[in-house]
């Protein structure tokens, strides 16, 4: 939240134009950046309309709080309105969504999309926009999880005309999401006070929301199962609910047409494409269409089987790999989901491969030519091996060699690192895979960063917040070399070894080890704490507490990152792997590792400059930090 006033503070300042500055610095402070000509703009434009609405409805006292911030996640709500009820005397909510819109016009296939001259795609309706806002709410927020009916929403397009938008009333359902234009300003003032006395102030309904403890983000792994065979289970936002329906849209038409259709869904790590990749999967099985989720990681594959198809085989074989569709039949599927396309391969060919299939066909063109609509999630970022080639310019250009339509649907909003987009930028900014330099971390409300000066320390401190209910694992550099694995009832190699103290990487197989848990499960079961994990086991995962150990294979020194090639074990990097791409690939590698966190990530470096950078960027030793944490 940037700000938070009654409703006649709000108007006064917006009147000497003090609040436009202090918004200005708030996002500043929070973001590490300064806001978009075109928000502040929206600022100046909408919130003094809001003010003078609450003061002419006599709604003064109501506390407003402005680009109030979800709960998990970077997504914020242009206004959250605090008051009590008239009617019942309980705290309520309206959460407001504020467009500058003239008009707009639905969308001919999807009432919950729209168009906007100002865009060149679909854009949410904002009636569904806001009225998801209020879902997600309800669904994080303690103080309104038990009492929906406290929060309702409206779009509030006050530069519209009422023919202008008309036809986006057509998904008005509830009170959930309700639209007023500037000629309904008198049917906007009068709900206002349906939903909020003029006779109490707003401010402790305000303070009990803020107040709310944050209900545990719902880890994708543990509802998948839901997820896939009977409901809904997130609540997707803007431009993810856009993504999901281009991609239900674009497979309505194929089935119509007969024609085909890439989607690209981008997005960083935590932005929400494995959640909308499984919300695809489960709404088709539903409908009956024919689609197949596909990714080039064994971890997350095999995790989705378990869970999600725990109980029902058909299930379970919806879950395949990129090399699976090697001699699939043309267009067999309506849709194959493809996520963490980042780790899409030059070929599917291998060792193992026979050799009237080995083609050379290039893996992408197998991949599109499987469904009448291929979908792709990934992060380009996040590239770790050598012959990783997952981009959108590679997507692309197969597309258009087929002259199948290709659309790219980015992702913004951050899910993941407590949804802090300041500490994703922090972290490529600390790696240099974004320009700049490092810059030094200033805390935030939402993601905690320490930095540990031993491993003993890290691992001490993970374990407490275990004792406290959070889970935890420690990831690492692929810096050890990694030993075979024991037979059953051995003890698992020390293989991590830093001065005297010693861990195991996690498994490699199928099958649990001593108490470890197969590869595929280490980052979702509890018994994964105490090995370490590797990239490619940590890749597409997420727990509340992620310890990092950045090895010898990257390096400060002086004013520069510096990458030892010779400090690397992994063996997919060859001799004939140029230096530049081992450079990128080690870097990519720790950005994974770093972002894998939902509450905080505890770092250490085996290499003592190293440590030096890390507590100059982060303000110290983790004896140092609050004992609350």
């Amino acid at each position: 939240m940037l700000f938070r006033a009654s409703a006649k503070t709000v108007a006064v300042m917006a009147l000497d134009r003090s609040l436009f500055l202090h918004l200005t610095d708030q996002f500043a402070h929070m973001h590490g950046y300064r806001p978009g000509t075109s928000e502040v703009r929206s600022w100046e434009r909408s919130l003094p309309v809001l003010a003078a609405v609450l003061n002419d409805a006599g709604l003064g006292d109501v506390e407003v709080m402005l680009e109030y911030a979800l709960p998990l996640n970077s997504k914020r709500a242009d206004v959250v309105l605090a008051g009590v009820h008239p009617a019942t005397g309980e705290p309520s909510y309206v959460v407001v969504e504020l467009k500058q819109w003239s008009q707009a016009l639905p969308h001919e296939d999807d009432l919950s999309l729209c168009h906007v001259e100002a865009y060149t795609h679909p854009v949410l309706n904002p009636i569904e926009q806001v009225r998801r806002y209020c879902d997600y709410l309800v669904n994080f927020n303690g103080a309104v999880a038990e009492h929906a009916e406290r929060v309702s929403g409206v779009a509030f397009l006050h530069n519209a005309t009422e023919f202008g938008v008309t036809g986006l009333r057509e998904i008005e359902r509830d009170g959930r999401g309700l639209l007023f234009t500037g000629e309904r300003r008198g049917a906007f003032l009068d709900h206002l006070r349906s939903r909020l006395s003029d006779e109490h102030p707003g401010a402790k309904a305000a303070d009990e929301l803020l107040a709310g403890a944050t209900v545990p983000s719902k880890q994708l792994m543990s509802v998948a199962a839901e997820e896939v065979r009977e409901r809904q289970q997130f609540v997707l936002l803007d431009e993810q609910q856009v993504a999901y329906r281009m991609v239900l849209n674009a497979v309505e038409k194929a089935k119509h047409a007969d024609g085909k259709e890439v989607v690209i869904v981008t997005g960083g790590p935590g932005t929400g494409k494995s959640v909308i990749a499984l919300q695809l999967l489960g709404e088709l099985y539903r409908r009956g269409v024919p689609a197949l989720h596909a990714t080039g990681s064994q971890s997350f594959t095999k995790t989705m089987r378990k869970v999600a198809g725990s109980r029902k085989r058909e299930v379970q074989d919806l879950f395949k790999y990129f090399n699976s569709f090697m001699t699939a039949e043309k267009n067999s599927l309506g849709a194959l989901i493809c996520d963490e396309a980042h780790r899409i391969r030059e070929t599917s060919a291998n060792r193992y491969t026979r050799a009237e299939h080995r083609t050379g066909r290039a893996q992408i063109d197998e991949l599109i030519d499987a469904a009448y609509v291929p979908v792709f999630f990934l992060d380009e970022h996040q590239v770790v091996r050598p012959g990783e080639m997952g981009t959108v310019a590679d997507i692309k250009a197969a597309a258009a060699k087929r002259g199948i339509p290709c659309h790219v649907v980015p992702l913004d909003s951050q899910f993941r690192c407590g949804g802090s987009d300041a500490y994703l930028r922090w972290v490529v900014r600390l790696l240099g895979l974004e320009p700049g330099g490092p810059v030094i971390w200033e805390p935030d409300d939402r993601m905690q960063l320490l930095v540990a000066d031993s491993p003993q320390e890290m691992e001490a401190f993970l374990d407490a917040r275990r004792a406290r209910g959070y889970g935890a694992r420690m990831s690492a550099g692929y810096c050890w070399r990694w030993s075979p694995e024991p037979k059953p009832g051995e003890p698992l190699p020390p293989d991590v070894v830093i001065g005297d103290w010693a861990r195991p990487w996690n498994l490699r197989g199928d099958r649990s080890v001593s108490g470890a848990p197969p590869a595929a499960l280490w980052a979702t079961d509890p018994a994964g704490f105490g090995q370490v994990g590797c990239v490619y086991t940590a890749q597409g995962f997420e727990y509340d507490w992620s310890g990092v150990i950045i090895g010898p294979d990257l390096l400060w020194r002086g004013d520069r990152w510096v990458t030892d090639r010779t400090a690397s074990k992994d063996p997919v990097f060859k001799k004939s792997t140029p230096d530049s791409d081992v450079d990128r690939l080690i870097r990519n590698t720790y950005k994974v590792l770093l972002t894998r966190g939902m509450v905080g990530t505890i770092v250490y470096s085996t290499d003592r400059e190293t440590r030096e950078k890390l507590r100059e960027l982060t303000g110290g030793r983790l004896d140092r930090q609050p004992s609350t944490v």
